[in-house]
Formats: C-alpha cells, structure tokens, sequence
C-alpha cells in the first residue's frame, strides 16, 4: 500500500542536502547505498511492481541487492527485503547477517522486520514510512522490540522524499 503521509523528518532527503550539512562517512554512505536501493525501487516499477529497493551492506561493500518480485515471481513473500537477505545470505554462506547493514526505501511490514530480525541484521536504515503497515515505528516497532533477543539500530527518513514520490507516483498511474 503506499504510504499516506510521506515526510522526510529525519536525515537528509537528497545528496545536496549532505553537502550542506558537515557529517559522518555513516551518514554519506546511508545516501549512496539509498540512493542504490532507489535505483532497485525504479527497477521494480518498470516491472510493474510496487516499487521498492532494499541492499545489503557489509563492510562497505555491496553484499546484495533486490527490488519487489512478488508478481514476478507469483511469491507473495518476494519482498525487496526478503530478496536481498535471502541473497545476502547466500552470498555471504551464513543465515545470520551480523555485521550488515540493511537499506531499504519503504518501512519495512511484519515480514519484513521479521526476516531483518531473524537474520540478526544490526542496523537498518529506510526512506519512506508507512503508516499503515510499517513496522519501524509507524504501526508498530517489531525492529526494536525489547522483547525479542535480537533488537535492530532504525536510520529513518533516509531519501524519504524521492521514496515516497516514486510511491506515489506509481500507485496514482494505477487509479
């Protein structure tokens, strides 16, 4: 579903925002590896999918990357997320993804924060919130919960902007 209300709240919405505002490498490779995950959201739209993008980083080096497959592919688990850990995983010969960080340009839903949480990725950073399914903050906090044994660092409103437009956009065509 696309988000209702997209905002840029927190960090940095383009890369000319960065220049004007003196920062960490963390904060400058949060807006390369989203910009990369943007390239894999415009990728699914072309295709006709809800566009999303995820990447897996490790080290600073490209793990995996994945865009949304779920029509695809006829997998309704096909998530740009759950693609890219799958593929992180298998790149990487290890089920947990402990020294990752995983982008992604929408909140990620239960599935999602599920599969980032079972696969221990420590960090996550998103664009676009998502009040109605999102599970980062907006409907609920599966990422952090202090209940489970693995809990994960959330970056949000990375690129916010350019997510949630390309959203937007792509379900507007299709009214």
């Amino acid at each position: 579903m696309p988000p209702a209300g997209v905002s840029s709240e927190a960090g940095p919405t383009s890369a000319s925002d960065a220049t004007n505002h003196p920062s960490s490498s963390v904060e400058g490779d949060d807006l390369l590896w989203m910009a990369r995950a943007l390239e894999q959201a415009r990728t699914a739209s072309l295709l006709d999918e809800v566009p999303v993008g995820a990447v897996v980083v490790r080290d600073g080096r490209l793990l995996a990357e994945a865009h949304n497959r779920t029509l695809t592919d006829a997998d309704p688990t096909a998530h740009a997320e759950v693609v890219a850990l799958r593929r992180a995983a298998a790149r990487a010969g290890a089920a947990r993804l402990t020294d990752c960080t995983l982008y992604v340009t929408l909140e990620p839903c239960t599935m999602c924060a599920g599969a980032t949480v079972l696969a221990r990725v420590p960090r996550v950073v998103f664009g676009a919130p998502d009040p109605k399914a999102g599970m980062a903050g907006s409907l609920e906090d599966l990422l952090r919960d202090p209940r489970l044994n693995h809990r994960c660092a959330v970056r949000s409103g990375v690129l916010a902007t350019a997510s949630g437009d390309l959203l937007r956009a792509f379900f507007r065509a299709r009214r």
